[in-house]
């Protein structure tokens, strides 16, 4: 069975189903915002070590494409590679590019399609290199290939499923709202809440994609940003439903 909901009065609790380090992000902003952050993922992440020898290879003319946090830290652990220009898909994968020691790094428009926009919109430039997950959630190599600028794509980490503990689990289902960051994990979230009596909790979802493998439960609401943007998200468990 779900956990009892919590009275109206009663701080609404948020489980936060991303992966670490980003889940204690989330959490942090969660917690700003006045709500209860419960830390449960439904994933974890891998470096890819195999891809190290063809990261240590690329041409100081390459330029690199990172579509998630995740992607700069594994490529960072990968290789000492730091010279090479790293375009971001958001400000927080610009950030975490900074912070592993890209010096330059620009700042997409927050989603793999703003990002294939700016990266054909600047000069035409050598290869551009996309260091993302082994199943990426978009095909930003193929847009940018379509459009005729060489690119290839070298998966630097993976994502595998991470089921919490039991105890952690039964809290985490008798929050009022349930963040999901991704497609794989909503899919994880489905199963868990597949055959329970509903309406099952409200679940914000980071974009329409992140919602779409929920589409048949009863759920007591589903929303997502208008853009996929963390600050965004936050905001909407505040806003009205």
């Amino acid at each position: 069975m779900l956990a009892p909901r919590m009275s109206p009065t009663a701080v609404p609790r948020v489980w936060i189903t991303r992966a670490e380090p980003g889940a204690s992000a989330t959490a942090r902003r969660v917690a700003a915002a006045g709500l209860v952050p419960l830390v449960a993922p439904l994933l974890e992440t891998a470096d890819l070590a195999g891809a190290a020898a063809a990261l240590d290879a690329l041409p100081p003319s390459a330029v690199l494409a990172f579509t998630s946090a995740n992607g700069v830290r594994a490529f960072a652990r990968l290789t000492p590679r730091r010279g090479l220009k790293a375009w971001c898909v958001g400000t927080a994968t610009a950030g975490a590019a900074r912070l592993a020691g890209f010096v330059d790094v620009v700042a997409g428009g927050g989603d793999v399609e703003a990002l294939a926009r700016d990266l054909l919109e600047a000069p035409a430039a050598a290869e551009i290199v996309h260091a993302s997950a082994l199943e990426p959630a978009g095909d930003l190599v193929g847009r940018l290939a379509a459009a005729g600028r060489p690119a290839r794509r070298i998966a630097v980490y993976a994502s595998r499923e991470a089921r919490p503990a039991p105890t952690q689990l039964q809290e985490a289902l008798g929050a009022e709202t349930i963040l999901v960051h991704s497609p794989r994990a909503a899919r994880i979230l489905a199963d868990l809440l597949s055959g329970r009596p509903g309406p099952g909790p409200r679940v914000v979802g980071l974009s329409p994609a992140c919602l779409a493998p929920l589409g048949s439960l009863d759920l007591a609401g589903r929303a997502a940003p208008a853009s996929p943007l963390e600050s965004d998200l936050i905001n909407l468990l505040t806003s009205p439903r």
